[in-house]
């Protein structure tokens, strides 16, 4: 009971907070999210240690990032998505080889390389690992509040933003394979593409089958349930049986449901409860995640050359693709700093680094150092960047 009793008083604080610092920021010309990741920061251990990270509240943060993956999916412009593939999977690609080397050539050169295979290389190797992830979520959540989410622009982000953690993932396993010989990288491999041959077959029937429901029952609550629903489940199918971000298959399930016609009806109500509840919780969950204690003046210097390093090569490798496309300077910098947020795959990565021995508990204060920067970062120069234009479609604020 105290659990509990303790959790209403944490959501208050952490909705309150939010609301007031997404109000702050948006009269200061920023991006809500942007107000709601500070809250966290002002209202966790790192500042006032009014609200602790738990394990109910990094579930429902799990739980508001794929809300926002799946309104995401609902919204995207299928067609640009498909014009945007080929192009969206060479940034994704060049996205994460980048950051990789260059994270690996950061760590050498601050405690060296050592052997090829030892220990040190794997951590070397590691480090540049954690910087390969896109946080989607923050990224989203940034393009939906400028109204650019079904821009050319907007679905190209997104989508390379998508494989980008899908092919992160692949890295990581292979970097935890050569360290591991019990783990089999290529099952990922194996394990990826049977996902997206899932998604393909399941996509097809359950898209049928809505077109269905929505054609008997327009505009009927129970639309959006069953699409709540089958957000969930994809979501767990994508995770459990295949090894893929859940949010992937949260984005896959609102994929499914964008053509239909009551495809904005299902997301103005998916909407409701990732604005008012758990989107906050989610964006919040930054700030609480963050401690600085115990930084010594090394770990200083090598965590600001670590985000440093991170924000530049994704902005270099991304946009640098962008260009290549024939996107102007303007664009393949908006490609390149929507594609530099880090978040909750990163953690994970690093969480899974500290799990098998590859990454040392000191350094997890670099990592959170980088999704703080990045995500206060991004939707700010993002909205600069976009200044002027006109919007790609009308969004609630």
């Amino acid at each position: 009971m105290e659990t509990t009793i303790e959790l209403f008083k944490d959501l208050a604080i952490i909705i309150l907070a939010a609301k007031v610092c997404g109000i702050f920021a948006k009269k200061l010309k920023a991006p809500q999210v942007v107000g709601e990741i500070i809250a966290g920061l002002l209202i966790g251990p790192s500042i006032l240690g009014i609200v602790e990270q738990s394990d109910i509240l990094a579930a429902m943060a799990e739980i508001g990032v794929v809300l926002l993956m799946f309104g995401a999916g609902l919204e995207t412009n299928f067609k640009e998505l498909l014009k945007t593939g080929p192009k969206a999977l060479l940034i994704a690609i060049v996205g994460v080889f980048v950051p990789l080397a260059g994270g690996t050539l950061l760590y050498g050169g601050f405690y060296g390389f050592g052997e090829i295979g030892s220990e040190q290389f794997y951590r070397a190797v590691f480090i540049g690992t954690i910087m390969t992830a896109t946080s989607v979520g923050i990224t989203v959540q940034t393009l939906k509040e400028l109204g650019r989410l079904k821009g050319e622009i907007g679905t190209l982000i997104v989508s390379a933003a998508i494989i980008d953690d899908v092919i992160g993932i692949i890295v990581l396993t292979f970097v935890i394979g050569m360290k591991n010989p019990d783990s089999q990288p290529l099952d990922v491999v194996k394990n990826t593409g049977l996902f997206f041959l899932f998604c393909i077959l399941a996509g097809i029937i359950c898209y049928y089958i809505f077109k269905y429901i929505d054609k008997r029952h327009p505009h009927q609550r129970r639309i959006p349930i069953l699409g709540l629903a089958l957000c969930m489940i994809m979501a767990y199918c994508a995770e459990h049986f295949f090894g893929i971000a859940d949010i992937t298959g949260a984005y896959v399930a609102g994929l499914i449901l964008c053509n239909l016609r009551d495809s904005e009806y299902i997301a103005e109500k998916m909407d409701i409860s990732s604005y008012m509840m758990f989107g906050p919780v989610f964006f919040a969950s930054i700030g609480l995640k963050t401690e600085f204690s115990g930084f010594t003046p090394e770990l200083l210097v090598f965590s600001l050359l670590f985000v440093a390093v991170a924000l530049l090569t994704k902005i270099i490798g991304c946009g640098l693709v962008a260009k290549i496309f024939r996107y102007n300077m303007k664009d393949s910098l908006k490609v390149g700093i929507g594609m530099m947020t880090r978040g909750e795959v990163a953690l994970i990565v690093a969480q899974k680094g500290l799990s098998v021995g590859l990454l040392d508990s000191v350094y997890f204060t670099s990592v959170i150092l980088l999704i703080i920067v990045s995500s206060i970062l991004t939707p700010i120069l993002m909205k600069l960047l976009f200044r002027g234009e006109k919007p790609a479609e009308a969004e609630n604020a």
